[in-house]
């Protein structure tokens, strides 16, 4: 029966972190954004065109 008692403890216990974790990432606007994460995807980076030509220069 303590067996029981210690792991209902451990449960809330980890379930007031996750509360805590994810309280934490809303406060600090962790879910503010939705609209660029569905279109990332899409867009290019210039950094990594520009590493791609330092990296693998076009033979002539």
């Amino acid at each position: 029966m303590s067996t029981i008692f210690f792991l209902i403890g451990c449960s809330v216990l980890v379930a007031i972190v996750f509360l805590l974790a994810f309280l934490w990432a809303q406060n600090n606007g962790q879910h503010t954004d939705l609209y660029t994460p569905s279109i990332r995807i899409l867009m290019d980076d210039a950094d990594d065109k520009q590493t791609t030509e330092e990296q693998f220069p076009a033979s002539k």
